[in-house]
C-alpha cells in the first residue's frame, strides 16, 4: 500500500515534469502577458533538462523585455552551454548589442545563430526578426528582410506573418501591417494577437469606435485573452483625450477594462508595473499612490515605483515624500533617470517652498527651477507640461515665478505651446515690473520680454497685442522713440479695422493708451505732436483728464 503511494506521488510528479516541459504552454503565457507563470514554467523546464537551449533563450527575452539585462544574459550564456537550440541564445545576445548601439557585434551574433540552420528551418529568423523590433534602437528594416526569409521558406508561417506585421506597424506602413495581420489570422484562427492587432491599426488611426468593434470580436473568440482588455482600456483613454465631450464615460471604461486585464494576467511585477504605467496615463494618482506604496511593501521591488510614487505624492500635495521618492530614485546609478524626475522634483520643491497663502520662497523656486531646467536639457518638450503651473503663479499675481516658468516654454519653438508661453512670459515680465520705480526695473528682463514680441510678431503676424505691449515695454524702459513706434502700429491697426472694432468699449481703451503714450513721448520734444495725438484721444474719449489736462499745459 505504501509502495503504491509513493509510486502514485512519482507519478504525478513525473506528470508535472511533462508539463513544465512543454515550452508552448510557457509560450502561451507569454502571448497572454501572464510573465510569471511563464517564468516558472520556463525555470521547471531548465531544472527538469537543463539541455534545452530554447528555454534559456525565452526565459532571457522575458528578463530583457523587463529591462533586468544582467539576468537576460545569464540565461542566453547558459544557453549557449546547452545541447539543444543553444544557437537561439546568439540572437538573445544580439538584442543586448544591438540595444548598445553595436550593430556590427549584433550582425556576429545573428551570424552565429544562423551558421548551422536546417535548410528548412525559421525559427531563426522569427527570433532575429523580434529582436531587430524590440530593441531599444529598432530597425525595421532589417526585420522585415530578415522576416521575408522566413516567410519565403514557410509563406503561411502565422507567427512570421505576425512579426513582419509588427515590424511594418514599426515603421508606419500601415497598409502591409493591415495585410500581414490578417494572412497571419487566416493561416492560425487560434492566433488571437494578430486579429488584436487589426484592432490596433484602427486605434493608432483613430478610428476608436471601429478599435472597439474589433477587439469586442477578439473577445467573442475568447473573453480569457488578457491582452485585448488592455488595448481596449488604451482605446477609451485616448478616446477621451482626443473628445473631451466623452472623457467621463471613457476614462472609467479604460479604468474598467485596465482592471479586468489585470485579473487574467498573473499580477507579476511586470504586470503591476504596468497598471503605475497606466494609472499615471489616466492621471488617478490617489490609486497610484496606493499601488506605489503596496509594492514598495513587497520584496525585490521594481526601483521604478520610487518614481512613480514621487509623482503621485506630488500631485496629492505630499511634496515631502514627492523629493524623497524622486531622488532616492534618481541618485541610483542603475537607474536610467528621465527629463519628467526632474520637472516632478523641481515643482516638488516648489511646492513645499510656497505658503499656504501662495507666497513661494524665492530659495525654493530657484532651486526647484534649477531641476526644471534639468528636466528640459535631458527632455525639451517637456515645458509643455508647464503651461498650467505659470498660468496658476499668474493668476496668484507672482508674476516673476511665471515668467521664469514661461521663458522656458518661449525658448522652445517646437513646443505645441510656444506662442501662448511666449505671450505669457512677455506680459508677465511686464506686470513683474510695471509697478516697480525706474531704478528697481529688471531692464535686461524687459528687453528680453520685448524681443520676445518681436519673435511672436514673426510667427504670428496678426498677433496686434504684442505691439501694444512692446509700446508698454518701452514705456517702463523710457525708450520714446519706441513708445511711438510700437502704439503707433497698434493704433493704426486698430483702427484699419474700421468703426465696428472702434465701437468696442475694450479696443478704444487700448487705442486711447496709445494716443496718450505717444503724446507724452512726444510732449518734451514736439509739442505739436504731442498736442494732436492728445486730441486724437479726446475725440474718442471726450472726459479723458489725462489728454485734457496735458493739452493745457502744452499750449
Amino acid at each position: 500500500m505504501n509502495k503504491f503511494k509513493i509510486f502514485s506521488l512519482a507519478l504525478v510528479a513525473s506528470a508535472s515534469v511533462a508539463k513544465a516541459q512543454d515550452i508552448k504552454e510557457a509560450k502561451k503565457a507569454i502571448d497572454a502577458e501572464q510573465f510569471q507563470k511563464a517564468k516558472s514554467l520556463l525555470k521547471s523546464i531548465i531544472k527538469a533538462k537543463p539541455s534545452d537551449g530554447e528555454a534559456n533563450f525565452v526565459l532571457g527575452n522575458i528578463y530583457l523585455n523587463e529591462s533586468v539585462v544582467d539576468s537576460a544574459k545569464i540565461y542566453y550564456l547558459n544557453g549557449l552551454e546547452a545541447a539543444d537550440k543553444k544557437n537561439l541564445n546568439y540572437i538573445g545576445l544580439g538584442q543586448i548589442d544591438l540595444d548598445e548601439k553595436n550593430a556590427a557585434a549584433a550582425q556576429a551574433n545573428f551570424g552565429l545563430a544562423t551558421k548551422d540552420m536546417k535548410r528548412k528551418s525559421v525559427d531563426e529568423f522569427i527570433y532575429i526578426g523580434r529582436a531587430y523590433i524590440n530593441s531599444e534602437n529598432p530597425d525595421y528594416a532589417n526585420a522585415v528582410a530578415v522576416l521575408q526569409r522566413a516567410l519565403a521558406v514557410e509563406p503561411q508561417n502565422a507567427i512570421a506573418l505576425l512579426t513582419i506585421g509588427d515590424a511594418y506597424y514599426g515603421a508606419n506602413n500601415q497598409n502591409d501591417a493591415y495585410k500581414a495581420y490578417r494572412d497571419a489570422f487566416t493561416a492560425d484562427p487560434t492566433l488571437l494577437r494578430a486579429k488584436m492587432q487589426l484592432g490596433v491599426l484602427l486605434k493608432g488611426a483613430k478610428s476608436y469606435d471601429e478599435a472597439i468593434k474589433s477587439f469586442n470580436e477578439v473577445i467573442a473568440l475568447n473573453a480569457n485573452y488578457g491582452p485585448v482588455y488592455r488595448e481596449l482600456a488604451e482605446t477609451y483613454y485616448k478616446w477621451a483625450r482626443n473628445k473631451p465631450s466623452t472623457a467621463k464615460v471613457n476614462l472609467q471604461n479604460a479604468i474598467t477594462n485596465y482592471e479586468k486585464y489585470l485579473s487574467l494576467t498573473d499580477y507579476s511585477l511586470d504586470s503591476k508595473m504596468r497598471h503605475a504605467d497606466f494609472l499615471i496615463l489616466v492621471k488617478d494618482y490617489k490609486k497610484l499612490e496606493e499601488v506605489a506604496n503596496k509594492m514598495i511593501a513587497e520584496n525585490k521591488v521594481n526601483p521604478r515605483i520610487f518614481r512613480y510614487l514621487g509623482y503621485a505624492a506630488y500631485e496629492n500635495g505630499n511634496a515631502d515624500v514627492a523629493i524623497k521618492s524622486i531622488e532616492d530614485f534618481i541618485k541610483t546609478p542603475t537607474n536610467k533617470v528621465i527629463g519628467r524626475d526632474y520637472l516632478y522634483l523641481g515643482l516638488s520643491k516648489i511646492k513645499k517652498g510656497t505658503s499656504a497663502e501662495g507666497v513661494v520662497d524665492p530659495a525654493a523656486f530657484d532651486a526647484g527651477l534649477a531641476d526644471i531646467k534639468k528636466a528640459i536639457e535631458l527632455e525639451p518638450l517637456v515645458v509643455e507640461e508647464l503651461a498650467d503651473f505659470g498660468k496658476a503663479l499668474f493668476g496668484k499675481k507672482q508674476y516673476t515665478q511665471a515668467a521664469a516658468i514661461f521663458e522656458l516654454g518661449a525658448a522652445n519653438t517646437e513646443s505645441k505651446n510656444y506662442l501662448d508661453d511666449a505671450v505669457y512670459y512677455g506680459i508677465s515680465v511686464y506686470y513683474g515690473n510695471a509697478s516697480k520705480p525706474a531704478e528697481g526695473r529688471d531692464k535686461t528682463a524687459l528687453s528680453n520680454a520685448d524681443a520676445t514680441f518681436d519673435k511672436i510678431l514673426v510667427a504670428s503676424p496678426t498677433y496686434d497685442e504684442a505691439y501694444l505691449y512692446k509700446g508698454r515695454i518701452n514705456s517702463l524702459l523710457d525708450k520714446d522713440d519706441l513708445i511711438i513706434k510700437n502704439y503707433t502700429e497698434y493704433a493704426n491697426k486698430a483702427t484699419a479695422k474700421g468703426p465696428e472694432e472702434l465701437a468696442k468699449p475694450a479696443t478704444v481703451k487700448k487705442v486711447v493708451e496709445s494716443y496718450n503714450a505717444i503724446g507724452a513721448a512726444y510732449a518734451n520734444t514736439d509739442k505739436a505732436k504731442a498736442i494732436e495725438y492728445f486730441n486724437k484721444t479726446l475725440v474718442l474719449d471726450p472726459a479723458n483728464t489725462y489728454a485734457a489736462q496735458s493739452v493745457k499745459s502744452l499750449k
